[in-house]
């Protein structure tokens, strides 16, 4: 049973879980698309980790939606995507960013945590 059929809360679960499904595609797509991407990625210090964190990014967005019919799949992926947003805030503390350039990491970090423990 897809989330939205259990209740309003739900519907609101699953808006999140595809806004995050959909930013993930396009923030992974965006490591081998985007050279603002790809200089984002330098600029970090982790330049050559940018093809598999890109590919992490997708995988963790697939199994969001996975976990409409696969719940412990959509679990493990928000998890997984949580702590990839976390070391990213940690990622940004060290290179001293300002806290509006770390505020869309942490968000992030949020959210997927949200959707590990409550969405599903």
């Amino acid at each position: 049973m897809l989330l939205a059929q259990r209740g309003a809360k739900s519907y609101i679960d699953s808006a999140l879980i595809w806004f995050s499904s959909v930013s993930f595609i396009l923030f992974g797509g965006g490591c081998f698309l985007s050279r603002y991407l790809q200089g984002e990625y330098e600029r970090y210090g982790i330049g050559q980790l940018k093809g598999l964190i890109g590919i992490l990014q997708m995988l963790g967005a697939a199994g969001l939606v996975v976990g409409f019919y696969m719940p412990w799949i959509g679990q493990f992926s928000a998890g997984g995507l949580a702590a990839m947003m976390l070391c990213g805030v940690g990622v940004r503390i060290k290179i001293k960013d300002t806290i509006l350039q770390t505020i869309p990491a942490f968000a992030y970090m949020v959210l997927n945590a949200y959707l590990a423990i409550a969405a599903y």
